[in-house]
């Protein structure tokens, strides 16, 4: 059986991917701050729950030694959480965006090394953003040129910069990241815009679910390889 955990699975695109990976047959834990709702949406998808704030340390590692005292091992890490941070921008609000969007990556991620290091298959995927694309926000033709979010933009730069230094740093363990698409959930909801979940959730399968000899430090969507 696979393990895996998914950070911020209660809702949105963590949602659909665990249930996506719980039909593949993979164990999986969703990690959510708010442990009613966590527990919730663990039960309607009869997955696994810990309580995982990843802008809380003892959280996150609460959250990995539950994993470790019951698998043993972590085969699969979906680094999902996050958010997005729009309209005021100020240092309160670059802290917080931040503190969940890239450096809550650096909390989980190394509190769950030493379990990845015991799976065959080691993975670690992580919902970057093509907002955080140097290419993407710099050129014309392509929708994230007029989109205004400054903070969630630099911090997803941030989450795929680590998704390279993991990678290069671990070369055991496959580390990629991924803009999943616009996708409607409640962090779009003011924008009215975004495909369904379910879509959305396939492109996180696709890296979750690589073989052994799968690509690492990688930045991609459903197409392809996004240019940094």
């Amino acid at each position: 059986m696979t393990i895996t955990l998914i950070t911020g699975g209660n809702k949105g695109i963590g949602f659909e991917t665990a249930k996506q990976l719980l039909d593949l047959g993979h164990i999986v834990y969703i990690g959510a701050r708010d442990v009613e709702r966590g527990k919730q949406a663990a039960a309607a998808l009869g997955a696994r729950f810990v309580q995982l704030d990843v802008t809380d340390d003892a959280s996150v590692i609460d959250a990995l030694a539950t994993i470790d005292s019951e698998e043993g091992r972590l085969d699969v890490l979906v680094n999902n959480a996050g958010i997005l941070g729009a309209g005021v921008i100020d240092g309160p609000t670059a802290l917080r965006v931040f503190d969940t969007n890239a450096v809550g990556i650096v909390r989980v991620t190394e509190a769950a090394l030493p379990l990845l290091r015991k799976s065959a298959n080691p993975t670690v995927v992580t919902l970057s953003s093509s907002m955080g694309s140097f290419w993407a926000v710099t050129n014309p033709d392509r929708p994230e040129f007029a989109m205004p979010l400054a903070l969630y933009a630099a911090s997803k730069s941030a989450a795929t910069m680590l998704t390279v230094q993991y990678a290069k740093a671990h070369p055991g363990i496959k580390f990629n990241a991924l803009e999943p698409g616009t996708t409607a959930t409640d962090m779009t909801a003011a924008y009215g815009v975004g495909r369904p979940v379910t879509d959305s959730a396939k492109t996180v399968v696709r890296l979750a679910t690589l073989g052994p000899d799968g690509p690492t430090g990688t930045f991609t969507d459903e197409f392809g390889e996004l240019s940094w």
